[in-house]
């Protein structure tokens, strides 16, 4: 008999994340992510209620406004400046830039245009303003061991490697 996602359950699937306006698709992910369910909440709320009671095989998709999940798009964090007033590890697509201000909080801003004159990065989440679609497919469920619980996913085990003392030479 097949398990069904609910609490302390170790869960896998794989997903894919599309604009629900033009299908395309922005984000993947193709190896398994693994979590326990109800201890830590590796997707949005939406997406995690709609996986409570699925089995492994299932295949759901879930739409989602992203507004609700960060809020309304701000302009005022999409700046421009010229070029040569970038320093040049930036001056790429898609280059991720964390920023302090003066009390000490960060915020990743995204460099999300660039020509010839001028750079330009988003403080907004990519995501923010969009309408999704979360495609996701559960691979296996099963009852977590305390071990996992206590961890929040699945415990990974180097290999066994004896005993390695250090000898003097």
């Amino acid at each position: 008999m097949k398990q069904s996602i609910r609490d302390n359950k170790f869960v896998e699937l794989t997903y894919r994340v599309l604009d629900q306006q033009t299908g395309d698709v922005l984000t993947a992910v193709e190896f398994p992510l693994g979590y326990i369910h109800g201890s830590n909440e590796v997707l949005s709320p939406p997406v995690m209620a709609e996986l409570e009671g699925r089995q492994a095989g299932d295949v759901i998709s879930v739409p989602i406004d992203c507004t609700d999940l960060y809020g309304a798009r701000d302009e005022s964090l999409v700046i421009t400046d010229r070029i040569d007033n970038v320093p040049e590890e930036y001056r790429a697509l898609g280059t991720r830039i964390v920023m302090e201000n003066d009390k000490g909080d960060t915020k990743t801003f995204l460099v999300t245009r660039m020509d010839d004159k001028t750079l330009t990065i988003d403080g907004n989440n990519p995501l923010c303003g969009r309408q999704v679609v979360f495609e996701l497919e559960v691979l296996s469920v099963r009852d977590a061991t305390d071990e996992e619980i206590l961890a929040g996913g699945k415990i990974n085990r180097g290999p066994d490697i004896g005993d390695l003392s250090v000898r003097p030479i």
